[in-house]
């Protein structure tokens, strides 16, 4: 057994276990977990300072879960779009294939709380999802998912890379993954030298609050940008944890540091047992504002909602940055609020003075 493995197995995972720790009510952590299991293991819990900071209320049960009636089970409709078992197929040119129901640990807001934990995915339903691949040659690009796919053994895993790879209009494949934050232990020399092999080959961690961006974490995506694997970050807003702008900019900054490049920013789905940890639209939009000219350009993400349904992603910008767009010309705002005009490339020209700074003393844009 791996170290990462011997960790693994010391993560609290019962109602006793966890209630003992956090001095909580054991009764009500247990009716909680019989829904919604629960793991906490050692490294992600030696995070926790307090109870209630932002690493506690990412993983430690909690009584609303069972009470919310606003979400759904499938907010994204993933059961719609699933033609087998371990499939999820929206988008024509790429298929999400589902390799496991396991977490190093189980994140509170998680979209697919329904599965997390549960029933198991078994060898033969992942190579159903494989066939499916096959048969489809408008698939393009393969997200391993599920779960967490590097929670699985070298060997399962390099199967599965190896199948997958195998396919001949397979282009690229990508891994969606919080273990390099959350049990950065399994980012093994082994492991990395096993994913190096399956080459175009991208992973995107969750990252969700910067405490958790600690050494073994740094080394654990060295490790992983050293074998050529491009990384970028996904990270969910949340209530009481990462909903304000110093905090997500502290994020993004540690990131691109320890070689991760952010991706997208979401706005956390409409899943039953989160209404808790929802923000609202306009936290996400005023914290995009607040990023612009504040950080590398480079390192602010793609603030992004997946629509109710099955819709699929839409990225959002703050709506007051374009003041007016007609034939002639843009008006816009930038990030110290100050208006400018772009003639559009049919209309009148300007001259390079025109399209200077507009905003004068009242705030009002020269017209």
């Amino acid at each position: 057994m791996e170290r990462w493995q011997h960790i693994l197995k010391k993560s609290l995972i019962k109602a006793d276990q966890i209630s003992t720790e956090f001095d909580l009510e054991s009764e009500k952590i247990d009716r909680v977990i019989a829904e919604y299991p629960a793991r906490i293991n050692p490294h992600f819990m030696a995070l926790i300072q307090k109870k209630h900071d932002p690493i506690y209320k990412q993983v430690v049960p909690d009584e609303r879960e069972i009470l919310d009636d606003v979400g759904v089970d499938d907010p994204l409709n993933e059961e719609g779009d699933s033609p087998v078992p371990s499939i999820v197929h929206r988008y024509k040119d790429r298929a999400l294939l589902m390799v496991t129901n396991q977490c190093a640990i189980y994140c509170r807001f998680c979209t697919r709380k329904r599965l997390a934990g549960k029933r198991p995915i078994s060898k033969k339903m992942v190579h159903r999802g494989i066939d499916y691949i096959r048969d489809h040659k408008e698939i393009k690009d393969v997200i391993l998912s599920g779960g967490d796919p590097l929670i699985l053994k070298n060997k399962v895993l390099e199967e599965i890379l190896e199948r997958v790879r195998d396919i001949p209009h397979i282009e690229i494949i990508r891994i969606g993954t919080r273990i390099p934050n959350a049990l950065p232990q399994r980012i093994t020399k082994n492991l990395c030298r096993m994913l190096k092999k399956y080459h175009p080959l991208y992973m995107n961690i969750n990252f969700i609050h910067p405490r958790e961006i600690t050494g073994e974490v740094t080394a654990a995506c060295n490790r992983l940008a050293d074998a050529g694997i491009p990384l970028g970050s996904q990270t969910v807003l949340l209530k009481g944890i990462n909903d304000d702008l110093e905090t997500i900019k502290e994020l993004m900054q540690k990131l691109i540091a320890i070689r991760v490049k952010p991706y997208y920013l979401y706005q956390a789905d409409l899943t039953r047992g989160t209404e808790h940890m929802r923000t609202s639209v306009e936290c996400g939009l005023d914290i995009l504002r607040g990023l612009q000219g504040q950080i590398s350009g480079f390192a602010i993400p793609k603030f992004i909602v997946d629509l109710p349904g099955g819709g699929g992603k839409v990225a959002l910008l703050p709506s007051d940055t374009v003041i007016e767009l007609n034939e002639r010309e843009l008006i816009v705002k930038n990030y110290e609020n100050k208006i400018y005009r772009y003639p559009q490339v049919t209309s009148e020209k300007l001259t390079y003075e025109e399209s200077l700074n507009l905003t004068p003393q009242n705030g009002r844009s020269i017209r």
